[in-house]
C-alpha cells in the first residue's frame, strides 16, 4: 500500500516552522509498517526548501527514509509550480476529519487491512465504546 504521511502534527507536534517534538510511537510505526508490513511511504508535507531538508532529515536521522518526498517517485525534483498532488491508497494527516487516532491504532487499523473505518468500535476500548440505543431511548 501506498500511505502518504503528513510531518507537522502528524510526525512532530505543530510549531512549523520550526521542527517540533515527536509524536509519540510516530517514526517507530512508519519504520514498522515500512519493515513489517512492506508499504511505501511517501512524505506528503507543505514544507519546501530548507525546511523540507530539515525534516527529512529529521526523519532520516531516526532511520525513517521515505520512498519518495512530495511526489510519488523518488528523486524528483520539485518544481514551483508542480502540484504536490500525490497518489496514495491512504493518507495521514492530523488535519484529518476528526483529527488522527494515536500511532496505536493506526498500525493495527493498516496491519489488520482495515484502514477505511478510523472510528470504528473495533479499535476502541470497552469504556469508549458508544452506548447503544433503542429507538425508544432506553
Amino acid at each position: 500500500m501506498i500511505i502518504a504521511v503528513d510531518f507537522d502534527g502528524t510526525i512532530v507536534t505543530h510549531e512549523y516552522p520550526i521542527i517540533g517534538k515527536e509524536i509519540p510511537f510516530a517514526i517507530d510505526t512508519l519504520k514498522r509498517l515500512q519493515t513489517e508490513g512492506m508499504h511505501q511511504l511517501i512524505l506528503w508535507t507543505v514544507r519546501e526548501g530548507d525546511f523540507l531538508i530539515e525534516a527529512v532529515e529529521y526523519c532520516r536521522e531516526r532511520g525513517l527514509v521515505f520512498y519518495a518526498v512530495n511526489s510519488n517517485y523518488p528523486d524528483v525534483e520539485q518544481v514551483e509550480k508542480q502540484s504536490r498532488k500525490v497518489s496514495a491508497d491512504l493518507y495521514l494527516d492530523d488535519r484529518n476529519l476528526g483529527g488522527i487516532p494515536d500511532w496505536g491504532v493506526i498500525y493495527r487499523m493498516i496491519m489488520s487491512g482495515n484502514p477505511w473505518t478510523p472510528l470504528s468500535a473495533d479499535f476502541m476500548p470497552d469504556n469508549l465504546k458508544p452506548k447503544k440505543k433503542s429507538w425508544f431511548g432506553k
